[in-house]
């Protein structure tokens, strides 16, 4: 019989222990920030009625679907984002939830599209939302979980970047383009990117806008400076009602995040920033980090009034945002910021005398009980080798006892990262594990 190829699927990765223990620490700090702002946590189904899912994220969104007919003939869907699911589930559980209902979820999604560093077709959301608020005090609280979840991941140089689509929409009205508003928002979420001439030429290309409409659109988004000064400017653009509505959203957004202790360079008013997503309806936000801007933003979200209005007439709006874990990771290891390591303990008990099995078992148990997780090397190899072992796989300390230590009651304790090694006591003198041996394997 012929072997079969191992490989995985392109836009799939497998994850290696060294890689995968960074990212299950980027979702515990996630979801210890979240529930300090009082966050549940959720889950639903991978697979959704296909139309639950289309007509939600845009037409881009929809090509990159991955759809398919069950062995039932019902047409579903793979979820490209945690947000829409989320409007499913409030609309199908409001009553017992009550209102509002602050939820984090955080599970893989998936997406048919290119792949680029950092990005692949099946990746974790990190998500929290409110639903229920309609007051600017959520998107308000948005801002700063976003800040205070990437202090807690190491992160001193990063810029929360926020906009308001009420702005932008206003502007839209003014110029008799709101029924091509998405289309036209989805052009202007490249700007960054792309630049003033691409985004231009498919205004007036693809999207058959005049030369003044096209120049007015870029004109706003382009507006630079400190977030006064673009205030300032973009007070006398911000038309008709639901456009002062959002310049007045974000001016009081900014005010509100600086007195709750933000640092002013941390969140920056950003015309340009659009989100291709059609859902968005208010406050948008996108997180870039200082020290590697071209990678993208690594955590987006935004207000969304409308989504469950497809699903239940009772109005809830929402605002959250999502952390891009696996684009983050990619960030992070690029910066020198993950900790090579393919073990989540630190210390390894060699196994040097086969005599004594039941006592090395012992020791590791008495040692996890003490709060020290502990690998114990499953055969009697040479020294050598088991220590070979245990520096391969990053562990900060090698306990080694033989029938000598083991009769002293003493135990050789190795430093793999100095290669320096020192006789400790085991025990106290009263049965319990000596203080000394339990600081060292602590440090």
């Amino acid at each position: 019989m012929a072997l079969i190829e191992a490989r995985t699927l392109k836009g799939f990765r497998d994850y290696l222990p060294e890689t995968m223990m960074p990212r299950e620490r980027l979702m515990e700090t996630a979801r210890r920030v979240y529930r300090s702002y009082g966050f549940a946590p959720i889950d639903t189904p991978a697979l959704e009625y296909e139309e639950i899912l289309t007509g939600k994220g845009g037409e881009e969104s929809d090509k990159q679907l991955y759809r398919f007919e069950d062995h039932g003939g019902r047409k579903v869907a793979l979820r490209f984002d945690l947000t829409v699911p989320l409007a499913r589930f409030v609309a199908q559980y409001h009553n017992e939830l009550g209102l509002p209902f602050k939820r984090y979820h955080i599970g893989p999604v998936w997406r048919g599209e290119n792949t680029q560093r950092g990005r692949y077709r099946e990746f974790v959301q990190c998500d929290f939302d409110t639903i229920g608020v309609e007051t600017i005090t959520a998107d308000i609280e948005s801002v700063l979980v976003v800040h205070d979840l990437f202090r807690a991941l190491g992160f001193e140089k990063f810029q929360i970047r926020v906009n308001n689509r009420k702005l932008l929409n206003g502007l839209l009205e003014s110029l008799d383009l709101a029924e091509r508003s998405a289309a036209i928002l989805r052009v202007l979420d490249k700007l960054p990117k792309a630049g003033e001439a691409k985004v231009r030429e498919e205004l007036t290309g693809a999207l058959a806008l005049d030369s003044a409409r096209a120049d007015e659109v870029i004109r706003i988004a382009s507006i630079q400076g400190s977030n006064a000064a673009i205030l300032a400017e973009l007070k006398p653009l911000a038309r008709g009602e639901k456009g002062e509505q959002g310049l007045a959203e974000l001016s009081e957004l900014l005010r509100c995040v600086e007195a709750a202790g933000v640092p002013a360079e941390r969140v920056q008013l950003d015309p340009s920033i659009a989100r291709g997503l059609d859902y968005y309806t208010g406050t948008i936000l996108e997180t870039f980090l200082g020290d590697l801007p071209a990678i993208g933003s690594v955590c987006s979200g935004g207000r969304y009034d409308n989504l469950t209005q497809l699903y239940t007439k009772e109005r809830m709006p929402g605002i959250g945002a999502s952390l891009g874990l696996d684009r983050l990771l990619a960030a992070m290891e690029e910066l020198g910021m993950l900790e090579k390591r393919r073990t989540p303990v630190g210390v390894m008990l060699a196994f040097f005398d086969a005599q004594h099995l039941s006592d090395y078992l012992r020791l590791a148990a008495r040692l996890r009980e003490a709060g020290i997780g502990v690998e114990f090397y499953p055969e009697p190899k040479k020294l050598g080798a088991q220590l070979k072992y245990a520096d391969r796989r990053g562990f900060r300390h090698a306990l080694i006892l033989g029938s000598d230590e083991w009769k002293n009651g003493r135990c050789q304790l190795k430093d793999l990262a100095s290669g320096t090694s020192r006789e400790l006591a085991l025990e106290d003198g009263r049965g319990a594990l000596s203080p000394e041996l339990l600081a060292a394997l602590s440090a």
